[in-house]
This record gives structure tokens, sequence and C-alpha cells, in this order.
């Protein structure tokens, strides 16, 4: 071994440590600041307007036939959107947790090896189920104590059979709606986490080139996302003022983060432990929300309708909006 390789031998392990560092980035200089700015609010209007667009779109569904929640175009339009739900949380959250808890910058960790990032992705998704099925559980038990009440008040012989039957139908699209709304609303739980975080350090940002591809991307994340909570929301039915709320903070969310990220620029520094320890364990535990809303509440459910079931033509068709749903999404992480 000659003098150039044990040069080469001691000086590499100097290059690869020196790449990564936990001290605070410099700050650029204030025509970069000024030009990050601008961009920052290009960035609100943007993302605004295709979250807004994004989450509205089912809604046409009173006004074009074919956008209404029995339609098939419709249910194609929830299995893409369930793809693009998939995707964001095995692409971009979960990878976004495991390298916070997992970040060199945080020294010795109280966890040690242990998969945190894993491990609360799996609580959340678990904790979902459980949420889920107390809700649905105590409606059940307060409908049947009800019904009880109402058969004993009731006419014996054919009008008691007739009123059976007829709160049995009911039950069911109660139900039915019931866990629409809980999805719904938890969905949108998971996707307001991931969405603070996001636009956070966006607005945090100094750098112009870090923020410019972010804005496209984001604006087609918040577009695809903005799809999959709408399909959601149509389904369970709520009320017009429950519904229009929902979709004013969807569209709200990642603006409000950037103009947080904005005002504590100056003092946050994203390698600090305890912000990387925070974002870690909310983006571990929205990747393990949207994960099993995905999964179970999205794709399981749509594709045991009967519609689906007898359908081979409209099963290859959903397959088809799953993998674009997934592809448009994926690709994203290259920028976002």
């Amino acid at each position: 071994m000659n003098i150039k390789h044990l040069f080469l031998l001691f000086i590499l392990p100097v290059c690869i440590y020196a790449e990564c560092t936990c001290e605070e980035s410099d700050k650029l200089d204030d025509k970069h600041k000024n030009q990050a700015l601008k961009f920052k609010f290009i960035a609100i209007a943007s993302i605004l307007v295709a979250g807004a667009v994004g989450v509205s779109v089912p809604q046409f569904g009173k006004i074009v036939k074919t956008l209404r929640p029995e339609s098939s175009v419709f249910l194609l339009v929830k299995f893409f959107a369930a793809g693009v739900i998939l995707a964001t949380g095995f692409v971009h959250v979960f990878p976004d947790a495991k390298e916070s808890l997992d970040n060199p910058c945080l020294g010795d960790k109280a966890w040690g090896d242990f998969p945190l990032a894993s491990f609360v992705a799996m609580l959340a998704a678990v904790a979902v189920m459980m949420v889920e099925t107390a809700v649905t559980s105590v409606f059940n038990r307060l409908h049947y104590t009800n019904r009880a009440v109402e058969a004993v008040a009731g006419d014996e012989g054919q009008m008691h059979v007739h009123t059976h039957t007829s709160h049995g139908h009911a039950h069911g699209s109660s139900e039915g709606l019931l866990r629409h709304r809980i999805i719904s609303q938890v969905l949108e739980i998971g996707i307001k986490i991931h969405s603070i975080i996001i636009g956070i350090s966006l607005g945090a940002s100094f750098n112009p080139k870090t923020i410019k591809p972010l804005i496209v991307a984001l604006s087609f994340h918040q577009l695809f996302e903005g799809m999959g909570l709408g399909s959601c929301i149509t389904e369970a039915k709520f009320k017009v003022g429950a519904a229009v709320t929902m979709l004013i903070f969807f569209s709200l969310t990642t603006p409000i983060g950037i103009i947080i990220g904005i005002a504590i620029s100056d003092t946050y520094d994203e390698n600090s432990r305890t912000a990387l320890i925070v974002q870690g364990i909310l983006n571990a535990a929205s990747a393990g929300i949207l994960i099993y809303m995905a999964l179970v509440d999205l794709l399981a459910m749509d594709f045991m309708k009967s519609k689906v079931q007898t359908s081979s033509r409209l099963q290859t068709l959903a397959f088809i909006s799953i993998l674009l749903g997934l592809g448009c999404m994926s690709l994203l992480a290259i920028w976002a």
C-alpha cells in the first residue's frame, strides 16, 4: 500500500463526515431572502388554489351526473385518490419520519436502534382502527336499544313487521353514513398533520432554488390529496356547513404552515433535537393513519362493492386508476 492509498483512507472518512452537518445552515443575504419570500407568497396562492380545486371537484356530483357517488366515474376517481393517499403515506411521509428519527444530529438516542418511526406508525394505524370500532359499536348499541323500545311500544302483526323491516334498512344506511363520516374526519386529521409540517419546512427555507420546484410539486400534491378527501366528504353527506368547513380547513392547512414557517424562519432550526423528534413522531403517526385509511377504509371497502365485484371491466379500470394514483404521487417524491 503506497502513500497515496494511505492518504485516501485517511481523507475519505473526513469528506464523508463533512457532508453531514448538524449546525444551523448559514442564512443567505437579503437579496436571496427577499427572493425566497416572493416565492413563498406564490406558493401560498398556488397551493391554496390547487387544494381548493382538488377537494371541490367531487362536490360537483350534485351538478354533473358522472361525478355522483353512485357513478362508475366517481368510483374510479376514488380509486385514483386512494392510490394517491397510499403513496403519500409510504413514499412521502414515512421516509421523512424515518429520516428525522434516525438523523445523526440526534446523537445518542434514547431509543437506540429501535425502529421508532415504524412503531409509531403501527400504533397510529391500530389507534384509528380502535376509534372506528368503538364509535361504530356505541352507535349500534344505541340504535338497537331504541329499536327495541319502539318495537315494544308498536302494534303487533303486519304493521310491526313492516316497521321492523323499515328500521333495518334505515339502520344499514345510517351505519354506512356514520362510517363514511368517521373515515373522512380521521383522514383529514392525517392529511393536516402532514400538510402543516410541509408548510413550515417550506416557509422556514431561505433558498429560492429549493422553494421553486416545491411550488409545482406541492400544488399537485394538494390537488391529488384534495380529490381523495373530497370523495370521502361527498360520500359522508355532511350538512352544507360542516362540509364547507372541512373543505376550507383542508385548503388552508399548508398555506398556514407556510406562514408559520415564515414567522419563525429566523429562529427555526430543522436540525435541532426537538424539531427532529417532533417532526419524526408526527410524520410517523400521519403515515400510519394514511396507510391504514387507504388500504382498509378506501380500497378494501370499494373493492367489496357488488358493482365492482360483478364487473371485470370495472375491476380492470380500478386497478389502472390505483396504479395511476400511486405513480403520480410517487413521481412527485423526486421534488417534494
